[in-house]
């Protein structure tokens, strides 16, 4: 449990900086920081490449990972986030000003590893993950009129799995989250950073249709964060703020009919519930995402990859409440507006590029990815935000023949 502990504080000192809304659906990232996914706009719910992938989609493609597999990835994500604001909230000393936002571009570990059980007969892919869930923030302490105004919010997930392959073509998966989030802001002179745990699961399924093509589904429950205290008030009142990650629904498709098997093609939806998930549900519609990618084997040891992901915007143009997260805003509707500037998921198109080498060193993966989101700007009444994105990672991964009913595709010996 001191090891845990330990391992999950230096998670969160290498991450806490993380201005995910880099690449953001909503808040989260949904497999777009994965080493191989990466290079494929986060497609990964029928036949993911990367270890990462199964253990954070869906958790029935975990049967296609044998042996023992040990994965490290980061990337790191630097967007450009400016703001405008042409009107006073004079309730929390806000006056008109447009600024950069100052807060750096930062690290995303994702680590990951599974192991199958067939060497006990048993048909099962566990595995267990440390990851980059989710976040969003930008900080204008540096502007005078903005009176400090500072948002940033990280979501760490620790994740266990297992997949089952019922038949020869059918398998099913389920997974639990335990997370942990950090909150700063939003609300001006009002809050300080707090942190809260949940729970969240997944269950999935994955079918072989035949000819090359195979189909994966997953649903994931809410993630329900009570954050104590959050909020204080000038009279010395202390207000608790609730803050859901949505229900996600995502279906995903993949062909590897394509140049003798070389070409795979996969496309994944994903429907985001924002309408049931507190404070997100005041600034976020429901969402569809879609991610498109493919790979090519250029030989056995070397793939290219490519990937497009588009998405609805999200934000909400009529807000009609004047509270968020069960807090009331001082100004009401135009601070409401306010906040929504400050965690404007705006953009829309994202183009991704990537490249694996098996077996580097024997047993040894190497994967690298890059992406960029074009720029975008929305209006929120009196509030306007705009958001660019780039971003770039890579992952070592070991693959061991022990503990494996089935041998690896690895050779017996390297030249």
């Amino acid at each position: 449990m001191k090891i845990l502990r330990v391992a999950l504080i230096l998670f969160a000192a290498s991450a806490f900086a993380f201005e995910a809304n880099a690449q953001t659906f909503g808040i989260e990232l949904h497999n777009t920081m994965m080493p191989a996914s990466g290079g494929m706009a986060g497609a990964s719910l029928s036949r993911p490449q990367d270890l990462q992938s199964a253990i954070y989609g869906n958790p029935a493609t975990l049967t296609q990972f044998r042996g023992t597999q040990f994965s490290f990835g980061a990337g790191w994500a630097e967007p450009t986030i400016n703001i405008d604001q042409s009107t006073s909230l004079p309730l929390v000393g806000v006056d008109p000003y447009a600024a950069k936002s100052g807060t750096p571009g930062s690290a995303i570990p994702n680590i990951g590893v599974t192991q199958d059980m067939r060497v006990f007969d048993l048909p099962v892919t566990i595995g267990l993950g440390l990851l980059t869930n989710a976040g969003l923030g930008a900080e204008y302490r540096g502007v005078p009129a903005s009176n400090g105004t500072s948002s940033q919010y990280l979501a760490l997930d620790v994740v266990a799995g297992a997949g089952v392959d019922l038949t020869d073509r059918l398998s099913v998966g389920a997974a639990m989250t335990v997370g942990t989030s950090f909150l700063d802001g939003p609300f001006v002179d009002l809050t300080g950073m707090t942190a809260a745990f949940a729970l969240r699961g997944t269950i999935g399924a994955n079918y072989d249709l035949g000819h090359n093509t195979s189909l994966g589904a997953y649903w994931q429950t809410k993630k329900s964060f009570n954050f104590e205290d959050a909020v204080l008030y000038n009279g010395g009142t202390a207000q608790d703020l609730a803050f859901d990650h949505p229900e996600n629904f995502g279906i995903g498709v993949a062909n590897s009919s394509l140049l003798d098997g070389r070409l795979l093609l996969a496309m994944d939806i994903v429907y985001k519930h924002h309408s049931n998930a507190d404070f997100l549900k005041e600034i976020y519609n429901n969402q569809w995402v879609y991610q498109f990618g493919a790979q090519y084997a250029v030989s056995p040891r070397l793939r290219l990859r490519a990937g497009y992901a588009y998405n609805e915007n999200p934000m909400r143009q009529d807000p009609s409440v004047t509270s968020i997260g069960g807090v009331d805003l001082p100004d009401g509707i135009p601070a409401l507006r306010y906040v929504q500037g400050q965690f404007a998921a705006i953009s829309q198109h994202r183009i991704t590029g990537g490249v694996g080498i098996r077996d580097m060193l024997p047993g040894v993966d190497v994967d690298l990815f890059a992406g960029g989101m074009f720029e975008n700007t929305d209006q929120f009444a009196d509030t306007i935000s705009s958001l660019e994105s780039y971003w770039v990672g890579g992952a070592i991964t070991w693959r061991f023949r022990r503990g494996s009913g089935q041998c690896l595709p690895i050779p017996c010996e390297w030249n």
